[in-house]
C-alpha cells in the first residue's frame, strides 16, 4: 500500500486527468466497448493506489472468470487473459515504485528459502532469455512469470502475515469457480453428462480445456474438505463448505481429467504420510526400492502396458485404466510424442535450452514419424510440452529443471517443518491442506503444464505464499515466546 499522502494525491490527479482525456478520445472514436470499460479500470487503478490487498482480491476473484483476449478482440498479434493479466502488470509497476520509494520490502519474505529458490529460478530464466532462439518470446515469458511471482507470491505472502486472510483467499476463488462449474455443467447437460468428448470444450472460454479445469478443482477440493470437517469453523460455515465441496466434486468428476483424478489420490497419500508422521528415511528407502523394482522388471512392465487397450471413456474405471494405455490411446501417445521431443531438444541444447516459452515453436523439427499420432500436426503447432518438468528442461536446460525442482523441494520441506512446529490447530490445518493441494499440482505437472496461465498461477503461488507466511509467523511467535523482552524485527 502507498502511504505517502503526496504521492497518493499526485497519482489520483494524474489518473483522473488521464481518465478524462481517454474518455474524450474514445467518444470521438465512437468506441463504445472501451468507453464502458473505462470506469471499471478507473476504480481498479484507484484501488491499487490506496491498497494493494484490494487489487489482489480482485485478481483472485476474476481469475476463474477471466477470458483470453482473442475471444473478445480476435486478430491481435498477442494474447492475454482479461482482466487479470493487465491488472497483474499494473501491480508489478506499482510494486516497483513502492520498493523504490520505501527502499526495500519485507526482509523475512525476501530472505526465506522458498523465495530464494524462486529468485534463483527467475535468474536462470533471465540467463536463458539472453541465449534464447526466440528472445522476444522468451522475454515475454519472463515478464509474465515475474508479474505472477510479484502479485501472487510476494504481495500475497505479505497479505497472509500473522495468519490473516487465508479463508478469504480461498473463497474469493471458489465462489466464481462454482459459477464456472454451473455454467459448464449446464452446457454439458445439452450433450449428455456422460459425453466425455463434450467435457473438452464445455468449460470454454473460461478454461482452455478440461485438464486445466480438473487441475484447479483438484487444488481447491482439499480446502473445501478441510472447511467442511474442521471443528474450529462454525456450523454454518461447515454447512456452506460442505455444499461447496459437493459442487466442486461434481465438477471434478465431470471434468474427465484422468491426471486430476490421479493427483488427488496422491494428495491423499501425502496427507496420510504427514498425519502418521512417517519418517523421511522410510519414505526415501521405499522410493529407492520402487525405482529398483521398476528397473529390474521394466521389460515386463512395458509389455503389460502395451497389452492395455483401454480407451479414455465415460466409464470411470475404464477411464482410469486407460491412463496406462501407451499403445492405442491417442491422448497418451501424443503426450509421449511431446515428451520425446522435449528430451531430444534437451539433448541438442542441454545447458541453456532453446529459450523460455519457445517449446511450442521449436518442437516440430524433433517429431519422429513413428511417434506421431492422429492428433499430431506437421507444423508442430499443437501447444506445449505437457509437462512442468520436461518443458523447462527443453527450454532452459538442466538448471531450468533443477531450479524448478528446488522450489518444489523447499516448499515441501518448509510445509512439513512448519506443520510439526505449529501448535495452532487452525494454522496447522491450513499448512497441511496447502501442501496436499500443491501436491496435486506437482503430480499433475508430470502430465500437463499450466503455470503460464492466471487460472493455475493464482492457487499455485497463493498456496505457496500461504505456507511461507505461516512459517514466518510461527518462527516469529516462537522467538517471542523464548525471548519475551525482545521484539521481533519489523519488516521494511
Amino acid at each position: 500500500m502507498i502511504r505517502n499522502p503526496s504521492i497518493k494525491l499526485s497519482l489520483f490527479y494524474l489518473i483522473s486527468i488521464g481518465f478524462i482525456l481517454l474518455n474524450v478520445w474514445f467518444v470521438v472514436k465512437k468506441d463504445s466497448l472501451v468507453i464502458n470499460a473505462l470506469p471499471v479500470l478507473m476504480v481498479i487503478l484507484l484501488l491499487a493506489i490506496f491498497s494493494f490487498d484490494k487489487i489482489i482480491w480482485v485478481i483472485t476473484f476474476f481469475a476463474p472468470l477471466s477470458v483470453p483476449l482473442h475471444e473478445i478482440m480476435p486478430g491481435f498479434g498477442f494474447d492475454m487473459f482479461l482482466p487479470t493479466e493487465p491488472l497483474l502488470f499494473g501491480v508489478l509497476i506499482l510494486f516497483l515504485l513502492k520498493v523504490l520509494h520505501e527502499k526495500g520490502f519485507d526482509r523475512q519474505i525476501l530472505q526465506h528459502p522458498v523465495t530464494l529458490a524462486v529468485f534463483l529460478n527467475l535468474f536462470w530464466i533471465l540467463m536463458t532469455c539472453l541465449t534464447s532462439s526466440m528472445p522476444v518470446v522468451s522475454f515475454k515469458f519472463l515478464l509474465s512469470r515475474i508479474w505472477f511471482v510479484v502479485g501472487l507470491y510476494l504481495l500475497t505472502t505479505k497479505i497472509f502475515s500473522e495468519g490473516k486472510n487465508l479463508e478469504r483467499y480461498i473463497w474469493l476463488y471458489t465462489i466464481p469457480l462454482i459459477i464456472v462449474i454451473f455454467y459448464s455443467t449446464t452446457r454439458h447437460l445439452s450433450y449428455g453428462l456422460w459425453d466425455k468428448q463434450a467435457a473438452h470444450f464445455v468449460v470454454g472460454p473460461f478454461y482452455n480445456d478440461h485438464t486445466s479445469y480438473g487441475a484447479v478443482l483438484a487444488l481447491y477440493l482439499p480446502f473445501m474438505a478441510m472447511f467442511s470437517f474442521s471443528r474450529f469453523f462454525t456450523p454454518k460455515i461447515r454447512l456452506v463448505s460442505l455444499a461447496a465441496f459437493g459442487i466442486l466434486m461434481m465438477g471434478f468428476i465431470l471434468s474427465y481429467s484422468r491426471a486430476a483424478w490421479v493427483s488427488v489420490m496422491v494428495g491423499l497419500v501425502v496427507f496420510a504420510i504427514v498425519k502418521l508422521k512417517i519418517r523421511f528415511r522410510s519414505l526415501f528407502v521405499t522410493f529407492l526400492s520402487v525405482i529398483a523394482l521398476f528397473l529390474l522388471f521394466q521389460n515386463q512392465i512395458f509389455m503389460r502396458l502395451e497389452r492395455n487397450s483401454e480407451q479414455s471413456s465415460a466409464n470411470f474405471m475404464t477411464h482410469i485404466s486407460s491412463i496406462s494405455n501407451i499403445t492405442t490411446d491417442a491422448s497418451n501417445l501424443e503426450r509421449i510424442n511431446r515428451w520425446s521431443c522435449a528430451v531430444r531438444m534437451f539433448a541438442d541444447k542441454p545447458a541453456f535450452g532453446f529459450g523460455p516459452g519457445t517449446y511450442m515453436f521449436q518442437y516440430a523439427q524433433y517429431q519422429l514419424n513413428k511417434d506421431r499420432t492422429i492428433i499430431s500436426t506437421n507444423a508442430g503447432d499443437g501447444g506445449n510440452a505437457h509437462s512442468e518438468y520436461l518443458g523447462p528442461l527443453s527450454e532452459s536446460g538442466i538448471l531450468g529443471l533443477l531450479t524448478f525442482l528446488l522450489i518444489i523441494g523447499s516448499v515441501i520441506y518448509t510445509a512439513v517443518q512448519t506443520y510439526m512446529r505449529l501448535t495452532d490447530v487452525r494454522l496447522k490445518s491450513f499448512v497441511l491442506t496447502a501442501l496436499v493441494a500443491l501436491t496435486t499440482y506437482y503430480v499433475h505437472g508430470f502430465l500437463n503444464n499450466f503455470l503460464d496461465t492466471d487460472k493455475l498461477s493464482v492457487p499455485f503461488w497463493g498456496f505457496t505464499a500461504m505456507i511461507v507466511a505461516i512459517d514466518i509467523y510461527s518462527r516469529r511467535e516462537n522467538r517471542a515466546q523464548k525471548n519475551p523482552d525482545k521484539s521481533s524485527p519489523d519488516s521494511i
